[in-house]
C-alpha cells in the first residue's frame, strides 16, 4: 500500500503509556496540529531484535522531545503482554524504562492499514478464510506531520534492526523543509549545506562539493 503523502490511516486502540498504564482508545489524533510523529512497527514482544531498537528508541527519547516529535510503538501483542514486557529488566530480555506509549495491535487491522503486515488473508476452495506469510507486522516506519500526512516511510525485513540516529536525521531533514522551503541533498546533516530549488543553488552545490 502506498502511504507517503497520504493522510495516516486513523485508529483506535488499546495502548501502554508511561510504562505501566493502560488507555483503551489511544489515537494518533491527539497529536494533529501540535506535534509530528514518529509511528513505528515492531515484530512481536520477548523477541531478539525487538527489545534492542525499542530500548535505543527510549535511550533518544529526549532528542525526539527536544525536536516535539512524538514517538509511539506498536506491534500485535496484546496490552497485557506489553505490559509484562515492560516490566522485565533488561538483563531478563525485557524493555523495563520505556516510557513512550505502545499500541496494541490485536486485531492486526493498523499493520494491514499501514501495509506492514507479513502477509495476507484470502480464501481456500473450501471458502474458508486463511492467512498466508506471517502474521506479525514487518518493522515499519512513519513519519508523520502535523497535519496527518506521511512524509516518510521505511519498512525492514524481521531480522534488520533499525538505526535511531537515522530517524532523527529524517526528522531534522522534514523540519528542515518545513522551516527554509530548502530541499535537502544526499547525506545531509543538520548544520550542513542545503539547496534552494533552482537550477543555479545546485549547480553551486555541487561546485563546491567536489567530492560528488
Amino acid at each position: 500500500m502506498h502511504l507517503l503523502g497520504k493522510k495516516a490511516p486513523a485508529f483506535k486502540a488499546s495502548a501502554v503509556i508511561d510504562g505501566k498504564n493502560v488507555t483503551a482508545n489511544f489515537s494518533l489524533e491527539q497529536f494533529l496540529g501540535k506535534k509530528e510523529v514518529l509511528f513505528f512497527f515492531y515484530p512481536k514482544d520477548f523477541t531478539f531484535v525487538c527489545p534492542t531498537e525499542l530500548l535505543s528508541f527510549q535511550q533518544h527519547l529526549p532528542q525526539f522531545i527536544e525536536r516535539n516529535v512524538a514517538l509511539v510503538g506498536c506491534s500485535t501483542d496484546t496490552e497485557e503482554t506489553h505490559t509484562a514486557w515492560l516490566r522485565t529488566p533488561k538483563t531478563q530480555g525485557g524493555i523495563a524504562g520505556v516510557t513512550y506509549p505502545l499500541v496494541a495491535d490485536t486485531s492486526k487491522t493498523i499493520a494491514s492499514n499501514y501495509g506492514v503486515l507479513g502477509g495476507s488473508w484470502s480464501y481456500n476452495e473450501d471458502n474458508q478464510l486463511i492467512f498466508t506469510g506471517t502474521p506479525i507486522s514487518y518493522r515499519g516506519t512513519f513519519l508523520i506531520d502535523k497535519e496527518g500526512i506521511i512524509r516518510y516511510v521505511s519498512i525492514h525485513d524481521l531480522p534488520l534492526g533499525r538505526n535511531i540516529n537515522e530517524m532523527l536525521r529524517i526528522i531534522d531533514m522534514w523540519q528542515h523543509v518545513i522551516q527554509f522551503g530548502e530541499v535537502c541533498p544526499a547525506n545531509w546533516a543538520k548544520g550542513s549545506m542545503s539547496i534552494q530549488a533552482t537550477p543555479e543553488s545546485v549547480s553551486n552545490y555541487l561546485t563546491l562539493n567536489t567530492e560528488l
